[in-house]
Formats: structure tokens, sequence, C-alpha cells
């Protein structure tokens, strides 16, 4: 086969495999995850993020912070062929605006954190997302420090690759890939257990961080957050302990409407 024609078989298995990989995500947006990287650093390391992600038939990405001006010519060239994620990638100031319509969130991480929170292994994380059929997100750090603590107190778990204890250093291409493949293999995606929530649903990340919010305004009120040095760590262990409970819009609704009574009942008490 000459030189040409070779080169015309491959576009077009490449045209074909990203429509594929498109026409899967359209015909249930909450099958795969989002795919979001924070204080990305390099054009060449989001185009080769969007590469392994098309590998495994993610296409959804979102980026918080890039520090390259976007969208990126860098970016594009070390995709690949893989043009089809980085067309579609959404751009966020802040982690929060990039996860407020999901249910669920995984934080990659390689550092062992200060939290108690569940710890899944790529493998676990992709069962569990398969089973679940909510939209998930899976957050992926900057290439020089990784995620913030403050992005990891967001996350309902942490995700870690059981990798050389000695030496688990992965580039931020190879970390989405890891995870990625996983989730690729993982087999089918109407498997697992149905959820029953009696009405309700999961809520959402921008649901959840309005009671954190609230919540927070009202204990600055009451002085129970009053010792500064110590407000950050208070908030995130608080925050903690809410995403374990995996809350449902109608819980988020009572606890809110718990605080809103307390607040009342606080001032009133005040006043007499």
């Amino acid at each position: 086969m000459a030189g040409t024609d070779r080169t015309r078989l491959r576009a077009g298995e490449l045209r074909r495999a990203k429509t594929q990989a498109t026409d899967k995500l359209a015909a249930d947006p909450a099958a795969a995850p989002v795919v979001i990287l924070v204080d990305p650093q390099l054009g060449e390391n989001v185009g080769m993020v969007a590469r392994a992600m098309l590998n495994c038939e993610l296409t959804r990405l979102r980026i918080v912070r890039p520090r390259k001006s976007w969208p990126s010519d860098k970016a594009i060239r070390a995709s690949s062929g893989a043009e089809v994620v980085l067309e579609k990638a959404e751009v966020f100031d802040t982690t929060e605006e990039a996860i407020a319509d999901l249910h669920r969130v995984y934080a990659a991480t390689a550092r062992s954190r200060d939290m108690t929170k569940q710890v899944v292994t790529p493998e676990q994380a992709a069962a569990e997302i398969r089973g679940a059929g909510l939209a998930t997100g899976i957050l992926f750090g900057g290439e020089a420090k990784g995620l913030h603590n403050d992005d990891v107190a967001l996350a309902d778990s942490i995700l870690m690759a059981p990798l050389n204890p000695g030496f688990s250093s992965l580039n931020l291409a190879q970390a989405v890939l890891v995870v990625a493949y996983q989730w690729y293999r993982s087999g089918d995606p109407d498997a697992g257990e149905d959820m029953h929530l009696r009405g309700s649903r999961p809520a959402t990340k921008k649901e959840l961080v309005g009671f954190f919010e609230h919540l927070e305004s009202a204990l600055d009120d009451s002085g129970f957050l009053h010792v500064e040095e110590k407000r950050p760590s208070m908030v995130r262990n608080l925050r903690n302990v809410f995403q374990r409970a995996e809350l449902t819009e109608q819980e988020i609704r009572t606890l809110r409407g718990v605080i809103k009574s307390l607040v009342i009942y606080g001032n009133s008490k005040r006043k007499g």
C-alpha cells in the first residue's frame, strides 16, 4: 500500500474513533467521568492528556486556571489527533465551579493527606462510577505540586494508584491514562446496582458547596470559627464529615433549614 493511501486510511480511522466516542458520550452523558485538570502549567501536557483520554473513550475535559492562554496550539499539536477532546474542553476559574454540576468527585493524588477520606484504586473507582450512573469527575493537580488540600477536601474519595512506594511519580498524562484505562476496561457501563433514593437524588457539588458556605457563615457569626489560624483546617474537617455522608438534595435542604432555624432562635435569645 502506498504511503499516501496509508495516511488516508489512518486519518479515516481517527475520524471514526472520534465520532464513535462523541456519539457514545452523547447517548449517556452520566456514564463517563469528567477529567478535571487543576492549574495545569503546559499546553503540551494538556494535549497529551487529551490523547490519553480519547484512547479510553473519554471526551469531557475541564480545565481550572490554565497557566498558558487557552485554546493552546501546543496542546493541539501534542494531542496527536485528539482535537475532539480539546475542542469541547471547558475552562473555569475555580475548582468549585468546575465540579458544581457533578454528584461525585474523586481526587487523584500520590501523596497521603491528613484527612479522613476513603482511598480507592483506579480499578475500584471505575467500578463505582460504572455502577452509580451519576455525573462524576476526577480531579488531577498541576505538574509541579499536584492538588491543593482545599481541592482534595471537595472530593468524596481519594484515588491513588498502587505503585512502587519508593517511586510513585507520574507525569500528568500518565496519571490520567492509568485512571482512564481502568475505566475503559471495567466493562459494561450498565453494570452495578441501582441507587434507591426514595424520591430524591444525590446532591450536586454546587448544592453541597452552598450548604458548606451557609454553615460556615453561621459558625463565623456564632464565634465557633473565631481562631483565624485554625479556621482553614476546621472548615476542611467539617466539609469532609458531610462529604462522607453522601447527602441527597432533600437532605441538603433539610440541613439548611436546620441552620436557618438555629440562627433565628439564637438571634431571638440574644434580643430577649
